[in-house]
């Protein structure tokens, strides 16, 4: 079956921790610190492969995780970085933030490969912490954390053309008979359930991209049916073919079909009515004598709006090469550049070290706790002097300082982590 969407959770590597060690050499009695960097983690990259056309393969995997960084190690050796992953999609491959529904990439044109999520960095060495006045420092940095995110894959057709039209007017017929695709074709409702492209080559070197977008309904903009899940492949196409059955042969009005639809993609994103609308008169090989006037009434109402319409036959060819041309010379007079997305979701700005600051009711001290904090404690020695100092320049790097001092802490004050106590001073 051909999928166009599926959610996956995506995790970078996390960076290595710095080492603590010092050098243990025979004749080196007073050694120095040798603790190595920790390594960078693994980036999350997604990659275009022209080999994939749909998303079936994010249906039976979900989770898609980088490499962890290694641990530094002691004589100064950095630990090895974490293998990077590809996630491989099709051309046209939207990805979202789950949570946010905003663009991260557009894996479209000439985004052919894009880093998604980057790997934690290393942690420094206790080697980078000596000091004149702290030649053995027993800390090291730790890595930076991974980071996780859920992500919805979105594939939208890449076409110029989209056929649109209610079921059972040919378009599939009509898709069959310009391009070498061959859709199934049958003569009942919904016979296209997905998105079917065909290369239209009209001489020359001349040419383009066609899709059979699946029949729409009224409500299709609202969800009804399947309609959000055709509508968003009309979104990339640079021109639309209303495709209508101008012999009423389900009692159909054509006028009324056109006025319908482009509600419904309006509805669905009021832009789509900007692009140029083209249509195509089909089934005239089934006119009776004298129905004729349905073909005068659709270019009345419609080509002083600027839709030129073509009478046409997609079963016995007729009006099928003027139809093409026409198309094609609207396609020349457009910009050539495929419709990509902007990237409005950043995920590295968006992950931060998170930390809560709480001011405890029953003595007024200052709760801080947090991963991060948690962590740096377990490679800290509080104890000593030079550690306490250490942790203090932690504390302002992150910005808890400026924010305990926003929130009103005075000299004196009581701060709590994690069991730890001390009074606030400023430096």
């Amino acid at each position: 079956m051909f999928a166009d969407s599926a959610k996956i959770i995506i995790k970078s590597g996390r960076g290595g921790d710095g080492h603590v060690s010092f050098r243990r050499e025979k004749y080196v009695p007073n050694g120095g610190p040798d603790g190595g960097d920790g390594g960078k983690g693994g980036d999350i990259v997604f990659e275009v492969d022209d080999g994939i056309n749909t998303l079936n393969d994010f249906r039976h995997k979900r989770k898609y995780a980088a490499e962890n960084g290694e641990e530094g190690k002691k004589r100064n050796c950095h630990g090895k970085k974490g293998e990077d992953l590809i996630v491989k999609v099709p051309a046209g491959t939207i990805i979202r933030d789950a949570k946010t529904d905003k663009v991260i990439a557009d894996m479209s044109g000439a985004n052919r490969r894009q880093i998604i999520l980057t790997g934690g960095k290393g942690g420094l060495g206790n080697q980078h912490y000596a000091t004149s006045s702290m030649q053995a420092p027993k800390y090291a940095q730790p890595g930076q954390e991974a980071i996780e995110l859920e992500v919805r894959l979105e594939l939208k057709v890449i076409a110029d053309v989209g056929l649109v039209g209610f079921p059972n007017v040919g378009k599939s017929t009509l898709l069959s008979r310009v391009t070498n695709a061959t859709p199934k074709i049958a003569n009942y409702h919904f016979t296209t359930l997905n998105p079917i492209l065909g290369v239209v080559d009209i001489g020359g070197g001349a040419g383009f991209v066609m899709a059979d977008i699946p029949g729409l309904i009224e409500g299709a903009s609202e969800g009804i049916g399947l309609g959000h899940e055709f509508l968003k492949h009309i979104e990339r196409t640079k021109v639309i073919i209303h495709v209508v059955d101008a012999a009423s042969q389900e009692g159909r009005d054509p006028i009324a079909d056109i006025y319908a639809i482009n509600r419904e993609l309006a509805s669905y994103n009021q832009e789509l009515l900007k692009k140029p609308q083209i249509i195509a008169a089909n089934k005239i090989d089934a006119l009776y004598e004298g129905r004729s006037e349905v073909i005068a009434k659709l270019k009345q109402e419609f080509e002083e709006k600027g839709m030129k319409v073509f009478p046409i036959s997609a079963v016995s060819g007729q009006g099928l090469k003027e139809l093409l041309y026409y198309v094609n010379g609207v396609l020349e007079g457009m910009d050539d550049e495929p419709i990509v997305y902007e990237q409005e979701f950043f995920p590295d700005s968006h992950i931060t070290e998170a930390y809560t600051i709480e001011v405890d009711p029953e003595d007024g001290a200052y709760v801080i706790e947090g991963p991060k904090i948690d962590k740096m404690l377990g490679y800290t020695n509080i104890e000593s002097e030079k550690g306490f100092l250490f942790f203090q320049r932690f504390l302002k790097q992150q910005g808890i300082l400026k924010e305990l001092e926003t929130m009103g802490i005075q000299e004196g004050d009581t701060v709590r982590m994690y069991g730890l106590e001390f009074d606030y001073y400023k430096e």
